[in-house]
């Protein structure tokens, strides 16, 4: 059986709220962290969002 290309990662807010997304990625065309900038409801404003590790 094929393994799946995408994976699911979890989107850690660098304002150190302790706010997340888990979404999806393709892990073999990004290969790299992914970072985007998405709002954080807690902190009130849109702020980095790095890849962790989901537990």
């Amino acid at each position: 059986m094929a393994k799946a290309a995408s994976i699911k990662v979890k989107l850690v807010s660098s304002a150190d709220t302790g706010f997340y997304y888990v979404t999806r990625k393709n892990s073999r065309t990004m290969t790299d962290k992914l970072v985007k900038k998405k709002y954080d409801p807690v902190a009130k404003k849109h702020v980095e969002f790095r890849e962790g590790k989901i537990k």
